[in-house]
């Protein structure tokens, strides 16, 4: 157990290794009943979710949710998130654990020039269970009568999970199909027994943070903090896709477009080592002997069996083959940059 964004939470049950390839061929259960969420509703709460977030939020229909960012005026990070459209005028939106508090504050600040949308920290409101792995639909659409199957990839749907009313959303950050399920806190314990006991002849397994820190950087899934902070913006951590484009505006739209045009001066890679290393948060990145980046995260991965990571380097450089090193205690270490993810799910 270790203490993390306020919370003690557990880095790891059966280890790191055998949960992560739980996951990976199984499944695996997380509490990751440490994020946070925000509720705005209110007439006016789309134009106030289209102003402080990046991605399109009128794309959503209800019952979707969407990938985005809380953006700065400088086109920078205030947190990553996910938002969920419950209703026309109401959204969820699930932010990162130590961030709570700073996006709340950062929120309420924005929306000062809306005449309705409210927003709420509902995060005592909500525990949060997250079941991934190739099993999971199987094992928990034994514990409940709502058609997972029917749920498609990033939307979601109110039911009972063991008799508990709950949100199942078929989302995660792991890399594999899966669902994470909002339980009222007070029957949390009782839902997620119920999903280990139903699991157990599938061999599901509780995973704590160790296991979702290294399938999330196989799957090449951003880490607020590591991959992406204030000083980063959303095309340079490579995630111009959750940028609602035609929106008229929203903050950072100027810096975002200006960069669109111009292209970045830095971006987020993916590298792979080549002599026998590892690459760990902070590390410097070389290219014809100058330091010029930094690694943001990496690790030795379980299932791919490669140490891996991700970097930001010059984007003249940024080529997918291109020859790096990474300084390792004192000595460069041989890399390459390579194209990312580093893994996707087979399709069935």
């Amino acid at each position: 157990m270790v203490p993390f964004g306020g919370w003690d939470m557990p880095v790891e049950y059966s280890g790191i290794t055998a949960e992560h390839l739980a996951v990976r061929s199984r499944a695996g259960l997380f509490d990751v009943s440490h994020m946070g969420e925000i509720e705005i509703a209110g007439s006016d709460a789309l134009a106030a979710v289209q102003q402080i977030s990046s991605n399109d939020a009128s794309r959503l229909a209800i019952g979707q949710t969407q990938y985005s960012a809380l953006t700065t005026p400088a086109g920078t990070f205030v947190d990553d998130l996910l938002v969920y459209r419950l209703a026309d005028d109401h959204f969820l939106l699930v932010v990162n654990a130590s961030n709570i508090e700073k996006d709340y504050e950062w929120i309420r600040s924005q929306l000062r020039d809306f005449d309705d949308a409210p927003a709420v920290n509902t995060s005592s409101r909500y525990a949060l269970l997250a079941l991934q792995g190739p099993a999971a639909l199987g094992v928990l659409q034994s514990l409940t009568a709502v058609p997972l199957e029917e749920i498609k990839y990033y939307w979601f749907a109110t039911g009972e999970v063991d008799g508990v009313r709950v949100t199942i959303s078929r989302t995660g950050y792991t890399g594999e199909d899966g669902f994470e399920v909002f339980v009222p806190p007070g029957q949390a314990a009782q839902v997620w027994k119920a999903i280990l006991r139903a699991g157990a002849e599938a061999g599901v397994v509780p995973a704590g943070l160790g296991a979702r820190d290294t399938l999330r950087l196989e799957a090449s899934m951003r880490l607020f903090g590591n991959d992406m902070d204030e000083t980063t913006t959303v095309l340079e951590a490579g995630l111009g896709w959750i940028v609602g484009w035609k929106k008229d505006t929203f903050n950072g739209a100027e810096v975002l477009r200006a960069q669109k045009a111009s292209g970045v001066g830095r971006t987020l890679v993916g590298i792979e080592m080549v002599d026998r290393a590892i690459a760990r948060h902070g590390y410097p990145v070389v290219i014809d002997g100058h330091t010029v980046g930094t690694v943001t995260s990496g690790t030795q991965t379980p299932f791919l069996k490669k140490a891996i990571g991700m970097a930001y380097v010059p984007a003249a450089a940024a080529e997918p083959g291109r020859q790096i090193h990474v300084e390792v205690r004192g000595r460069l270490a041989a890399a390459r940059i390579v194209a990312m993810p580093f893994y996707k799910r087979p399709r069935s």
